[in-house]
Parts: structure tokens; sequence; C-alpha cells
């Protein structure tokens, strides 16, 4: 006997499903995944803004039953054509760097054949904003130094706490105005 009775008996197990799902909702993002024929490219575009941090992992699966060698390329480049990151023959790897300019990003995966082989299986997961906020993994990939690292800490701690600091002068403002409109109403 669970001691439950009633409607909320009925919907214990929906009411559990659903605060599971919300509790593992944001750890449920999947990356894109999508098939690289040979010989072939795929570009996809993002909008990114001014002055942030974006990061990402790629994998290019090896299929089995290949013959011969695959030459992938990454290549991440903004409007203007500027090279964020660049890399040749590659199958798995990391990036990160920091956008100067409110900007569409352009991630072209290009596929070449060296041998036969079948469409190969390319798996991106980019991450810009509040979305980056492992700064040890941040460290390794830009090769920054521990110093570099505690910067970018204290730049997030000082814009938190200037955030904290107006949200709570606007607090304060509104709570006077409101305790004086009181008064005035009381005394009236």
């Amino acid at each position: 006997m669970s001691g439950l009775s009633g409607p909320a008996a009925r919907h214990g197990p929906c009411l559990s499903a659903l605060l599971l799902l919300l509790l593992l909702g944001p750890s449920l993002v999947l990356a894109i995944s999508f098939h690289l024929p040979i010989n072939s490219h795929n570009c996809f575009h993002e909008e990114i803004h001014k002055d942030l941090l974006v990061t990402g992992t790629y994998e290019i699966s090896e299929q089995s039953g290949s013959t011969g060698g695959l030459c992938s390329h990454l290549k991440i480049t903004d409007s203007a054509g500027h090279i964020f990151y660049s890399k040749e023959n590659t199958t798995k790897g990391k990036f990160a760097f920091t956008t100067e300019d409110y900007d569409m990003l352009e991630v072209c995966f290009e596929s070449k054949e060296t041998g036969r082989i079948p469409d190969q299986l390319v798996i991106l997961d980019m991450k810009h904003g509040v979305e980056v906020k492992n700064y040890k993994e941040i460290a390794k990939v830009e090769k920054l130094k521990p110093l570099e690292v505690k910067l970018g800490d204290g730049d997030t701690s000082e814009s938190t706490n200037t955030w904290v600091l107006h949200f709570s002068i606007f607090s304060m403002f509104c709570l006077t105005g409101l305790a004086t409109w009181q008064a005035k109403k009381l005394i009236e």
C-alpha cells in the first residue's frame, strides 16, 4: 500500500515522468548528425553575437567495410571569409574561438575520397554563449594558462555582481515607491 489515494495516486506516475523529463531535459540535447557523401561538402550557417565564446566537438565516423582512405576537411568562417578554424585530414577534434562581431558563421565539412568509401556519419556539437560553462575544457582547447582561465571566471563573476547590484537598486526603488503609495492611501 503506497499511502496515496484519490487523484494523487492516479496521476502519480504522470507527475513523476513529467518531473523526470524536466530534470533530464536539458541534458538530453543532442548534437547535429548527418551523412556526408564522398566527394561532397555540407555547410551550416548560424548567427553569432559579438564577443561570444564558441566551442564544439566533431567526429567523422569510420564506416566498416571501407577500402582506401578518407580526407575530411572542416572549415569555420565568417561572412567576410575570415577563418576561425580549419582542419584537414581529420576524423575528430575540438575547437574554440571568440567572435569579434555579430556575424553569420559558416561551418563546412568536405569529404574527398582516395578509395572506395561509403557515406560518412558526421556528428557536430557546437555550443556558444551561456551553453559554454566548462572553463577547464576551454582552457585545454584554447591552451590557456591558469591565470587566463581565472580572468575569464572573474569576468563572469563581475558581470553577475553588477547585474545583481542593479537589480537590487531597482527593487529598492520599487519598494520605496510602493511604501510611499500605501502610506499616502492610509492617510487619506
